[in-house]
């Protein structure tokens, strides 16, 4: 249940009872989950009071005339006087509490209620300055009344947020007879207000919702204090449930595990009598922790493969000493659950027996024996023949004693009952786990021995990452990485050995050539070519040579040699990936942003419309697709077709529609490449050198315009302080992305494999001139046709009046389309329109003009090539081009 630590010796009857010194201190303040969920659900609500305020103005209109009505016959001398009454005694209890609070050095919370309440008076003023001058009418009627002398009522009390802030920062909620105290004159001061027409029901509601909000927002930023049990409480609690403590040593080197959240803080505690106990502590912070992971995989994956995202203290102590007790019952090792107890309203402790010894993770390798392996697989034989999953079959959770006996630890994340798929991925952890330190052939070699080839080969669907634990995930992502390195490192040698081979190679044929020119000549073009086979087959037997087996591929390898009828075809786990998710929400958003702007564009605008201009754009956007090809053409130095390189282009406006516009492309390019003889390490370099060189040319190109438009209106060559910003903002960024280490290791690494392939292939691209020429000329060509494109679109609505520069129009198209690639909707839908509208508008075109020209030009550039690109890509796949 812990390391292998010897406790301490055991005291004399009536020692004073000691925590180990070396027990780590724990943080001042913590920063609670559940304060972070409040502070959402509190902007939610008001998101949805502020909307039922602009859209439902008949229900809040009825409701304000009803409470006029009622409020008619309450006698005004009551309504004065409760008014009188409930003001001061809003301000009277607070202080009141502070007092108190301070009588008893709780100082620092009182500290929180103050910074709570300043800020919930700054957003009510912000809140009040908005609906005064900038939100709609409906949203003003519904929240604020007509006064007498003239003029209306604050749509927000400035006294009364602050004051609920407040008492919710410091806690008063916690304490019941303030808290009854306070809500009580709240609520007769809202309904003094209320009566006495100087507020409205849905101000009421809005100003409870800020002061609220605030509270825990400012509670989640600063910290709450830190109430978690000290080892202290934990001898108390035991000395409660009958055991009579010595001392408490905390366990080391356990690690948390994020996917089930923190465990809990362990100790070894020793007794006046007897064997010393396995304490672990669980409070409701430890609880939370990971909650956030484990909702998002509860959304993400299906509800037979997750379990609840929140779940009690006590349901997690009972939960725990349900699956001791049933393990135990099934015959497998686990720590023997004695006593469990709250330790006050926030903790709770269970209390084993000690076992001692190591967990598999602090095992070396040559400590894990055949044995060792059998025996783990034996425990899981036992639970399973109850039908019970562990569900976190890692390193950390198989503790291995001093006589070598595997026991199963951290059974708190398990199920009773469970099905079918939840026990297979228990055999899949396990063999993750025990093959990422014996090796695959070893893991699947005890598992066929214990468990039979029939269930090691049943859980081949479930090996895959996405029904690992999280721990166990990010070992073979390092892992890969790593065999990744060894590839290319293992390529870029064999390529530098085999060009030292031919260069020592040629000096020596150069030494007994003949003098004959002819000869000569044909000699070195025979050298050329019979240089690049030597070359393509020196990288090829690397590649082949350096190539690795990843581990899962590894273990399926191993069990279909016993099994070779064994299903493989992985199980479908996930509802929905991150990325289908993100482009969902992002496609909605576009979708909305898209319809808006086409019902608010007259008819009148589109047929008006100049079609000469509109004919000069289509012609723009086809030239755009020989561009596209000879852009990708200049980076590949093989002989690749022409016009099947344009028939590709076209292919990919089909291609981008599906995939994210950064991904779509590349991947079809890279395709059409190998297909048409290109291997595909120099395939994807291609490729990989055109991006590249199109990132260069495109921050070139923006710097450059961005330039000229700063410039255009000025009588001095000096750009406007708007692009001097902008360069500023960029270096910043820069900045703060080589301070930050993470980012900068994260930069270059992305940078270190993209230039291992790119740079060579450049070197290639550079000894063709011509090749260059084309490539760069086609994307220069690229960027014209679609700045081109963009302009004609403006032409043929503005009618020769509204228009703006081309520097202007090549600025918009390139900040639009790098903000399209960045974008995680297809094609950049909705990122591109909304931001090349912005763009226009900014440079003085009226929107009127603006909204149509690029709906025309996206219509253009990514809607009617749609179809065409579907048609050329079924052709190519047909042809095997791709």
């Amino acid at each position: 249940m812990g390391q292998d630590t010897h406790p301490p010796e055991e005291g004399q009857s009536g020692a004073p009872e000691r925590v180990s010194g070396d027990e780590p201190l724990l943080a001042a303040r913590v920063h609670r989950p559940s304060d972070l969920m409040r502070l959402l659900a509190g902007l939610l609500a008001i998101g949805l009071v502020i909307a039922i305020a602009a859209f439902a103005h008949a229900t809040t209109s009825g409701l304000e005339e009803d409470i006029n009505k009622g409020a008619v016959g309450a006698p005004d001398v009551f309504v004065k006087i409760a008014g009188l009454v409930s003001s001061i005694a809003v301000l009277l209890v607070p202080v009141a509490f502070a007092i108190e609070r301070l009588i008893k050095r709780d100082g620092l919370r009182i500290a929180d209620g103050v910074l709570a309440a300043v800020l919930a008076h700054g957003v009510t003023l912000a809140v009040d300055l908005w609906v005064a001058q900038a939100a709609p009418g409906t949203i003003q009627d519904a929240l604020t009344q007509p006064q007498s002398g003239g003029g209306l009522t604050d749509p927000v009390h400035n006294y009364l947020a602050p004051v609920i802030a407040y008492m919710t920062a410091v806690g008063m909620a916690r304490r019941p007879r303030w808290r009854v105290s306070l809500w009580a004159v709240l609520l007769l001061d809202a309904f003094t207000m209320l009566v006495a027409g100087y507020t409205t029901a849905l101000s009421i509601i809005l100003t409870v919702l800020i002061g609220w909000t605030v509270a825990y927002g400012t509670l989640y930023a600063v910290g709450s204090p830190n109430v978690r049990p000290t080892g202290q409480t934990l001898l108390a609690g035991l000395r409660r449930v009958g055991f009579r403590p010595v001392t408490a040593l905390r366990a080391e080197g356990v690690p948390d595990a994020s996917d089930i959240g923190d465990r809990g803080r362990r100790y070894i505690v020793t007794l006046e009598e007897g064997a010393p106990l396995d304490v672990t502590v669980v409070d409701r912070e430890q609880q939370a922790h990971g909650f956030f992971y484990r909702m998002w995989r509860r959304i993400t994956l299906r509800t037979i493969t997750t379990r609840r995202s929140i779940v009690s203290l006590r349901q997690a102590l009972e939960q725990e000493a349900l699956l001791a007790y049933a393990a135990i019952a099934a015959g497998a090792n686990a720590p023997k659950l004695i006593a469990t107890s709250e330790l006050g309203p926030d903790a709770v402790m269970l209390v084993y027996e000690h076992i001692g010894g190591r967990s598999l993770d602090s095992l070396d390798d040559k400590e894990i024996t055949d044995e060792l392996v059998r025996g783990a697989w034996r425990q899981v034989r036992a639970l399973q023949s109850r039908r019970i999953a562990h569900r976190r079959l890692a390193g950390d959770a198989i503790l291995v004693d001093r006589s070598g006996r595997v026991f199963l630890t951290d059974l708190r994340g398990g199920e009773i009952a469970a099905g079918d798929l939840i026990l297979r991925m228990d055999i899949a952890q396990l063999l993750t786990t025990l093959g990422l330190r014996v090796g695959a052939e070893r893991a699947v070699a005890a598992a066929v021995e214990i468990l039979g080839p029939d269930s090691v080969a049943n859980c081949l669907p479930l090996l895959q990452p996405i029904a690992l634990s999280r721990s166990t995930r990010a070992t073979l992502r390092r892992l890969a990485r790593e065999r990744s390195a060894r590839e290319r490192e293992a390529v870029l040698t064999a390529s530098e050995t085999a060009k030292h081979e031919r260069e020592l190679a040629k000096a020596g044929a150069a030494a007994d050539r003949a003098a004959d020119e002819t000869a000569v000549r044909s000699e070195t073009k025979a050298e050329k070519k019979a240089d690049k086979k030597a070359e393509k087959r020196a990288l090829d037997t690397a590649l082949d040579e350096a190539r690795e087996e990843d581990l899962l591929a590894q273990i399926r390898r191993q069990v279909l040699l016993i099994r070779p009828q064994a299903p493989v075809e992985p199980v479908r786990l996930e509802r929905i990936k991150p990325r289908t998710l993100i482009s969902m929400i992002a496609g909605a958003v576009a979708a909305y942003f898209l319809l808006s702007q086409i019902a608010s564009t007259p008819l009148s605008t589109v047929s008006e419309a100049d079609w000469r201009w509109v004919a000069a754009a289509v012609l723009f956007s086809a030239v755009s697709y020989l561009a596209a090809a000879m852009s990708l053409l200049g980076f590949v130095p093989e002989r690749v077709g022409f016009w099947r390189t344009v028939v590709a282009q076209v292919a990919g406006s089909f291609v981008k529609i599906v995939a994210p516009a950064a991904v779509g492309g590349v991947a079809l390019n890279t395709r059409f490449l190998q297909r048409s003889g290109v291997r595909p390490g120099l395939a994807v370099a291609s490729v990989g050198a055109s991006q590249l060189f199109g990132l260069g040319a495109h921050i070139l190109l923006l710097l450059l315009f961005g330039y000229l438009t700063g410039t255009e209106k000025t009588q001095s060559f000096s750009p406007s302080r708007t692009v001097i910003a902008g360069l500023l903002t960029v270096a910043v960024i820069v900045l703060v992305v080589t301070a930050i280490p993470f980012m900068r290791k994260f930069v270059s690494t992305r940078l270190r494999s993209l230039f291992a392939g790119v740079v060579p292939r450049m070197l290639d691209v550079l000894q063709r001139p011509m090749k260059l020429l084309t490539g760069i000329s086609g994307m220069l060509l690229l960027t014209g046709a679609f700045v081109f494109c963009l302009d004609a679109s403006i032409r043929a609505f503005g009618h020769g009046i509204h228009t703006v520069s081309y520097a202007s129009v090549a600025v918009v198209f390139l900040a639009g389309n790098a903000l399209g690639s960045a974008a995680p909707t297809p094609g950049g839908v909705g990122a591109v329109e909304g931001a090349l509208i912005a763009g226009l508008v900014a440079v003085g075109l009226p929107i009127e003009v603006a909204t149509p020209a690029v709906l025309l030009y996206r219509l253009l550039t990514l809607w009617i090539p749609v179809l065409p690109g579907w048609i050329c890509f079924n052709w190519l796949t047909k042809r095997g081009a791709l």
